[in-house]
């Protein structure tokens, strides 16, 4: 039987659930509330800081899809936005950003959603953030990029800061891991079974989700026709995501690691 889009949304909501305590303990999490509620408090790397910063959007409005904890939205403060929406389907991880906007005192809205179908009067906002791994938990891009579009404001931005879809192709745990494993034309849904982290450790099995390989040309052509003016695409050679992958860094045959992407919402 075809699965329907909702279908492989409500898998992937299960599959952060049952992750989202991990991400609620230890010295990082504790280290992360305590560092919330910091004059200038932002987890933003350098190069997302400065393609934020270069948009001189000071003062804005500002929503991000995928939110998760909210850690990167609140972020944004420091950047002189105003952050005013984080969506997720994951209702522990909100509850997490709901305890990190009250460290800094922050009046965000947090909305518990599938993004294929959203709630009405949301309003529209100056840019709009997607950050790493949302994408390819995404099974119609256009109708995911059309939704994001309608969230901004005429003349509002779209930032985009993402792992390369080139790194799809590698497969760090192999045994020749620096050899194509998988087609990066393979569109057809992933199977993801392991409960996801970010330290690069095996916490063993979960939920069953599913995640969807985009090629670059995919994500491009997605923006444009959700009506989206491409302003800029940066490729980096450094990693944006696991730990495993940092073997890919530094190569004498470098491959981008990941990008980011800049779209404007025609006034």
């Amino acid at each position: 039987m075809t699965k329907k889009i909702s279908d492989y949304t409500a898998a992937n909501r299960a599959v952060w659930e049952v992750s989202a305590p991990l991400h609620e303990q230890g010295a990082q999490w504790d280290a992360l509330l305590a560092q919330a509620g910091e004059p200038g408090f932002s987890v933003l790397d350098s190069h997302l800081t400065e393609t934020i910063r270069a948009l001189n959007l000071t003062g804005g409005t500002a929503f991000q899809v995928g939110c998760n904890n909210a850690r990167e939205l609140l972020s944004l403060r420091a950047l002189g936005l105003v952050p005013k929406l984080g969506i997720d389907q994951s209702a522990a991880f909100l509850s997490q950003g709901a305890r990190l906007a009250s460290a800094c005192g922050a009046d965000v809205k947090l909305v518990e959603a599938d993004i294929y179908d959203l709630p009405s009067g949301l309003g529209t906002f100056d840019m709009g953030l997607i950050t790493i791994g949302v994408l390819n938990w995404m099974p119609d891009l256009p109708a995911f990029f059309r939704i994001v579009a309608g969230l901004l404001a005429d003349g509002g931005r779209l930032v985009i800061y993402e792992t390369h879809p080139i790194l799809e192709v590698f497969d760090p745990a192999s045994a020749t891991p620096y050899e194509p494993a998988y087609s990066y034309f393979d569109s057809s849904p992933q199977e993801i079974e392991e409960i996801i982290t970010y330290d690069g450790q095996d916490h063993g099995k979960g939920e069953t989700g599913y995640w969807f390989v985009h090629t670059m040309g995919a994500i491009v052509t997605a923006c444009a026709k959700a009506g989206l003016q491409i302003c800029e695409l940066t490729e980096y050679p450094h990693s944006n995501r696991e730990p495993q992958y940092d073997l890919y860094q530094g190569r004498a045959a470098q491959i981008p690691m990941c990008y980011s992407l800049v779209a404007a919402k025609s006034a």
